[in-house]
């Protein structure tokens, strides 16, 4: 089937290497024209694992490729998936002004019948706007539909969550769009869930928002555990066996950033108080997450007794592994509010420290995690990498100058590393007064 996709970020990108692994011919466009040069190049603007080699393998079997021109996206494809980014508002709505540009381009250029598919994380009701606008645009006599088919792919995990779906969503309102949509996912072999296009982009905002509250319920029992003195890890352990709540998500912290989860959580907020429902409970899942940031700088502070010309090692950047991502990583700000504070950091990550060095001033960036360690009054834990699981501690040890590692991530466990002569301060591990 031939297939384009308008956007080459995260989204599109994965999205479109995988359509083109399954057999498909695609074009993705972009209006960034260097972008576009990179990946005809075969440079990558973003690290996803499995991503590089996937693209290369389309490119050289002929199966995908890259243009600035939405003329030949719209000519090419029978469906055309909107895969540009909708930024937060300074009010917390999602900016759709890619989307709509996007729409006029396509609607200038069409001839014949095409599938106009959102993929991109949109309001409630954009559908029928964009059917709105194409209306006005598309030329008389040429038909068109437009679809919702959300995405659900994780940073990290991007190509299994594409190849390996738990569900695939597909909004529609017309037999064509339904069918095209079924033949292009039928190799997938996954559940399907087939609604109209209003309850698709309900699905996604519900989705994220719900796992967001995960989140930040788990952060505040985690709070409660450190003043009781309870384990925030066998907490969630005994919360997750039941069927009805799950392990996933109950992961206690730094809290969540990224892409989606805060911009999803706004947006999601806006449009229910613009069909006038208040959601006090997204509210308050937004703010326990922001406060969790300012809970691990007090902590760190508190331990060192202060952090004014104290030297604190970063292990982590990336909002999480297996990404190069640093979009609202809880890092960015509990690095600023330190600086702030008078503290001169050091900081390392295995993929994110070409993106953080544009981001960052006055930080001292390390080779690696021993490099990081070397004179640090204490370490902070931001990201769990696998690679910061197993290290050689007491090398770490001897080259600190004081032994304290704050743990934002609950990768370690308390009484290997007190055993060994560190202090340890992990999120809801009972030692918040340690």
């Amino acid at each position: 089937m031939n297939i384009s996709l308008v956007g080459a970020g995260h989204v599109g990108l994965v999205t479109g290497a995988c359509f083109a692994d399954l057999g498909n011919q695609v074009v993705m466009v972009d209006h960034d024209t260097k972008k576009i040069a990179s990946l005809t190049q075969g440079r990558l603007p973003f690290y996803e694992p499995g991503l590089e080699e996937l693209v290369h393998r389309g490119v050289a079997e002929q199966r995908l490729r890259f243009t600035p021109s939405i003329r030949e996206a719209v000519e090419h494809g029978l469906l055309i998936f909107i895969c540009v980014g909708t930024p937060s508002r300074p009010n917390g709505e999602a900016d759709l002004s890619a989307v709509e540009r996007v729409c006029r381009d396509i609607a200038k250029h069409l001839r014949s019948y095409r599938l106009i598919v959102e993929k991109s994380t949109v309001p409630v009701e954009t559908g029928a706007w964009i059917k709105r606008t194409m209306r006005s645009l598309v030329r008389k006599g040429v038909s068109w539909d437009v679809a919702s088919n959300p995405e659900f792919l994780r940073e990290g995990s991007a190509i299994q969550d594409f190849l390996q779906p738990d569900r695939i969503v597909l909004g529609v309102e017309s037999p064509r769009a339904k069918q095209l949509l079924l033949e292009l996912y039928k190799p997938l072999k996954a559940p399907v869930v087939i609604t109209d296009i209003k309850s698709a982009e309900l699905i996604k905002h519900a989705s994220n928002s719900f796992l967001a509250m995960k989140i930040s319920y788990i952060n505040a029992i985690a709070q409660l555990c450190d003043r009781v003195g309870a384990d925030i890890l066998k907490v969630a352990e005994g919360m997750g066996l039941d069927q009805r709540i799950g392990r996933a998500f109950l992961d206690a912290g730094a809290g969540y950033g990224g892409s989606c989860f805060p911009k999803d959580v706004a947006a999601f907020v806006r449009i229910a108080e613009k069909h006038g429902v208040d959601f006090p409970l997204l509210k308050a899942a937004a703010l326990i997450n922001t406060a969790q940031r300012t809970l691990l700088v007090n902590r760190i502070t508190e331990h060192l007794r202060g952090v004014r010309n104290k030297v604190i090692g970063i292990l982590g950047l990336a909002y999480k592994p297996n990404t190069d991502d640093l979009r609202d990583a809880p890092s960015v700000d509990v690095i600023r509010t330190l600086q702030k504070h008078g503290a001169r950091i050091l900081a390392f990550d295995p993929k994110a420290m070409a993106q953080a060095n544009g981001l960052f001033t006055g930080v001292t960036f390390c080779r690696d995690v021993y490099e990081t360690a070397r004179g640090a009054d204490c370490l902070v834990i931001m990201t769990e990498w696998n690679e910061f699981k197993e290290l050689d501690f007491a090398r770490i040890k001897r080259s600190m100058r004081q032994p304290l590692i704050i743990d934002g991530r609950n990768i370690y466990d308390p009484v290997a590393l007190r055993r060994l002569g560190f202090r340890y301060v992990g999120i809801g591990r009972g030692d918040a007064g340690d």
